[in-house]
């Protein structure tokens, strides 16, 4: 009971400390709203009268205003000062007096955010050092990165692709996963801490982001792997988006960015991305593993996937701050190590994709009566 007490004192003390300014201006703001309406016709009839007065008047500038409009835009003058003060301002506070809904790792012990009602505020945080200052970078550079790569590749001479079209669609939409899941992940890690509803709706589209990078990871290698098989391609494509729809589905679930569901999403996200062991089991048995290692380029699909789940491994058992409690607040705690993880990982996989994409151009496109029967 007291304890609680204290981290119900604490959450007052630090909100209000946060939004005091904004409250002084609501406050104001009341204040003088009955007067700028009560005596709203008074102003038009005012302006009208002068914007009619025959003599030429010339731009007298603030000075040349009524009282009562000099008032309202000294108003609005402080209110946009008081705001920025109060942006500028805030602190980080420790972990025991955040709200319920901002509460995700209780071995992060200080360093957070307060609660910031303001996307401007959110997103100047991301230059000021807090518990999520990594997690947001390392996915806003990530972003950055592959928009640039997946515009390069995009802008390659037709003549470096045996069918330009399709092979550009096909990477493409690996390109389109990866960008929306490190775009859809930093937005969250900036403005989750605006508020619950914010918070909610940004985690769905995170978990969302995941899946389909996942899902667009899988559409490269399948086209490439069986060029030759397009049945087995189609199965398995049609199989990988309805598992990830329906993960898109499950984390819609407001309990799933719960805490304590934190096992549950890795496991889901985990399962997803699993589900790949069975085309590449396929490949490997009906081409063999020396095929299986050039062609399919099984070695930098399994490097993928040691990344994938060694981030996903940390992130589900909050290693290393669970072994250091409050020494990684800021820095190398396990979200920002999976970020690092998701990061290298897609890197790797594109590198396989391209190995693919060189191959298939060096052998070409045509297909043997064998490879067709596989």
């Amino acid at each position: 009971m007291v304890s609680q007490r204290r981290e119900n004192l604490g959450i007052l003390r630090y909100e209000g400390a946060c939004h005091v300014g904004c409250f002084t201006v609501c406050l104001l703001n009341r204040k003088v709203l009955f007067s700028v309406q009560s005596l709203s016709e008074e102003l038009k009839s005012s302006e009208d009268s002068n914007h009619n007065d025959e003599s030429p008047q010339e731009d007298e500038g603030f000075m040349g205003m009524s009282p009562l409009l000099q008032a309202h835009h000294a108003m609005e003058r402080m209110e946009e000062f008081v705001c920025k003060v109060w942006e500028g301002r805030w602190r980080v506070i420790p972990h025991d007096v955040l709200p319920d809904w901002l509460k995700d790792n209780d071995y992060l012990l200080h360093g957070h955010r307060p609660p910031m009602p303001s996307f401007r505020a959110c997103f100047k945080s991301i230059f000021r050092i807090h518990t999520e200052t990594g997690n947001i970078w390392t996915h806003l550079l990530g972003c950055v990165f592959f928009l640039c790569l997946g515009i390069f590749y995009m802008f390659r001479p037709n003549m470096s692709f045996v069918a330009p079209v399709q092979e550009k669609v096909v990477v493409g939409l690996f390109f389109l996963g990866a960008i929306l899941c490190l775009s859809f992940s930093w937005l969250f890690h900036t403005v989750y801490c605006h508020s619950e509803g914010v918070s909610r709706l940004f985690s769905k589209l995170d978990y969302s982001g995941i899946a389909l990078l996942i899902m667009g990871s899988f559409v490269p290698w399948l086209y490439y792997s069986f060029y030759c098989n397009p049945q087995p391609c189609f199965i398995y494509l049609i199989v990988i988006c309805v598992l990830g729809i329906a993960a898109i589905i499950v984390s819609q679930w407001d309990m799933f960015a719960t805490p304590q569901y934190r096992g549950v999403r890795a496991g889901v996200f985990l399962g997803l991305g699993l589900s790949g062991v069975i085309p590449t089991l396929h490949f490997v048995i009906s081409e063999g593993l020396l095929k299986a290692a050039t062609m399919g380029q099984i070695g930098w699909l399994a490097l993928m996937a040691c990344l994938y789940i060694t981030g996903a491994a940390l992130y589900a058992a909050r290693i290393p701050e669970r072994f250091f409690p409050g020494k990684c607040d800021i820095w190398f705690h396990s979200h920002q190590l999976f970020h690092v993880f998701v990061v290298a990982g897609a890197f790797v996989h594109f590198h396989g994709v391209s190995n693919l994409q060189e191959f298939r151009f060096t052998v070409g496109g045509g297909c043997t009566e064998e490879e067709g029967m596989q």
